[in-house]
C-alpha cells in the first residue's frame, strides 16, 4: 500500500535491446528502488531481457549495478570468461562458422547465479522477447528454461548462433520487437518503456567501417520499428531515452562509463512518476 492508504500503482516496465548500452536500464531500476515501487511485469528485449531477468529473480539496481561494474572493470577476468567459451573441438570451429558464439554459454558464463533456472522461480513475471527466424516474428518466452529465453532474445545475429526452443530457431529480439511495451498487458496503471537503442555517431563524410556500418544499421531498423509502434500501439505512460550515442552495442567494458552517463535518467523517472502518480 502506498502512503495514506492508497494501493500502490500497477506498473509495468519495458527494457529495450541495445547491447552494452542496456547498462542504461539500471539507473531506472534504482529509482524505482528509491520510490519503493516494484512492477507487477516485466517486458524485455536482448539486454532489456538480461537485465530484466535480474530485477525479476529479486536483485535491486544497485545489486545489478555492482555486479556489472566489478565484473567488466576487470579486463583479466572477462577474458578467462570468454577463454572459456571458445570453440571445443574442430567441427563446432567450423560448422557454425568461426565468429559465432554459443549465446547459452555466454549467458551461462556471465550472468550471476542468483538467476533461477526456470521462469516459475522469479518473483516478477517476465516476457523475454526473441525473434523467431522462419516464424518471420517474434517470439514471447515467459516460461521454461529462463537462461535459454534470455540467450535467445540477445543471439544477435553473425556473433551468436541462433537458439533452438520448442522447434523453433530465434535469434536476437531487436530485430523483430526492440522496445516491447506492447507486451505489459492490460493491467497495468503505469506503463515504463525504456529505449537504449541510439544511432550511428560520427563524422557526415566519413564512411563507417564494416562492423560499425553493420551495428549501425541495426540501429537504425530498430529505431524505425520503434517509431512505427509509439504511433500505432497504445504508448507507453512513461518513455525514457538512454544514455548519449557516444556508447555503442559492443561496449561492455565501459559499463561503469555508460552507467554515470545514465545517471540523470534517475531523477527523470522520479519527476516523470510524480505527474503519472498525480493523475
Amino acid at each position: 500500500m502506498a502512503e495514506g492508504g492508497k494501493a500502490s500503482p500497477r506498473i509495468g516496465l519495458a527494457l529495450g535491446g541495445g547491447g552494452a548500452r542496456g547498462f542504461a536500464h539500471v539507473p531506472v531500476i534504482e529509482a524505482l528502488d528509491e520510490l519503493g515501487l516494484k512492477p507487477i511485469v516485466i517486458a524485455g528485449t536482448s539486454m532489456g531481457a538480461i537485465i530484466g531477468a535480474g530485477y525479476a529473480a529479486g536483485m535491486t539496481g544497485l545489486a545489478i549495478r555492482n555486479y556489472s561494474v566489478e565484473l567488466f572493470s576487470r579486463r583479466s577476468e572477462v577474458i578467462a570468461r570468454l577463454w572459456k567459451l571458445r570453440p571445443r573441438t574442430v567441427g563446432d570451429l567450423f560448422s557454425q562458422g568461426i565468429t559465432q558464439l554459443d549465446a547459452e554459454r555466454v549467458v551461462r558464463t556471465f550472468l550471476p547465479e542468483i538467476l533461477p533456472e526456470d521462469f516459475s522461480d522469479l518473483s516478477i513475471p517476465l516476457k523475454a522477447i526473441a525473434t523467431d527466424f522462419y516464424g518471420w516474428g517474434e517470439a514471447v518466452l515467459d516460461s521454461g528454461s529462463l537462461r535459454r529465453a534470455v540467450a535467445a532474445s540477445a543471439a544477435i545475429p553473425v556473433l551468436f548462433r541462433p537458439v533452438v526452443i520448442d522447434g523453433r530457431v530465434l535469434i536476437d529480439g531487436g530485430i523483430s520487437n526492440p522496445l516491447p511495451f506492447d507486451h505489459l498487458g492490460e493491467d497495468c496503471d503505469i506503463t515504463i518503456a525504456v529505449d537504449v537503442i541510439g544511432g550511428p555517431v560520427g563524422g557526415h563524410s566519413k564512411p563507417p567501417g564494416s562492423s560499425e556500418a553493420m551495428f549501425g544499421a541495426a540501429q537504425l531498423f530498430m529505431q524505425a520499428i520503434t517509431r512505427e509502434k509509439l504511433r500505432s500501439s497504445r504508448p507507453p505512460t512513461i518513455l525514457i531515452r538512454a544514455p548519449p550515442n557516444a556508447y555503442r552495442v559492443l561496449d561492455f567494458m565501459k559499463a561503469a562509463d555508460i552507467l554515470d552517463a545514465a545517471a540523470p535518467v534517475k531523477d527523470e523517472l522520479k519527476r516523470k512518476m510524480e505527474r503519472a502518480l498525480a493523475r
